[in-house]
């Protein structure tokens, strides 16, 4: 049985990630990349967010599977879209996001300002579907 409150508090913080992401979204680009802090911010919630994202889709898929997906962020996105929690676009934005969280954890000397400005510009919507299909899916289990 999967752990809903567990769940919902992470839903939380993606929300709340999300929100301080928007305030940033709100900068121009030339404001946004004059100051370091900016792109650090950016970086540090997107990366919480998509930890918080694959944690609860491991917290998920253990429960209606038992299996230990700990190591394979691309297998969980998989695994959701498998259940029927996430849809084929949503799940291809799942492993999109699991590629760009081993690439910050990994290859973070790589990741630039500017695709941080990007991708607070153009994939927040993202986050917000993930937490919507995960709703909707405890729902149903109500």
């Amino acid at each position: 049985m999967v752990n809903k409150v567990l769940i919902e508090g992470k839903l939380n913080l993606i929300i709340g990630y999300v929100n301080r992401l928007k305030e940033l979204k709100s900068l121009p680009p030339r404001e946004f990349l004059e100051d370091y802090r900016n792109p650090a911010t950016a970086e540090s919630y997107i990366r919480r967010a998509l930890e918080a994202v694959f944690d609860i889709g491991r917290h998920i898929l253990a429960k209606n599977r038992g299996k230990d997906l700990s190591l394979e962020y691309k297998a969980i996105a998989r695994g959701m879209v498998d259940l029927g929690i996430a849809d084929e676009k949503l799940g291809q934005k799942l492993i999109q996001m699991a590629g760009y969280r081993n690439r910050m954890v990994h290859l973070y000397s790589l990741v630039t300002d500017e695709e941080l400005y990007d991708i607070i510009q153009n994939d927040l919507d993202d986050l917000l579907n993930f937490v919507k299909a995960i709703r909707n899916y405890l729902d149903k289990l109500q």
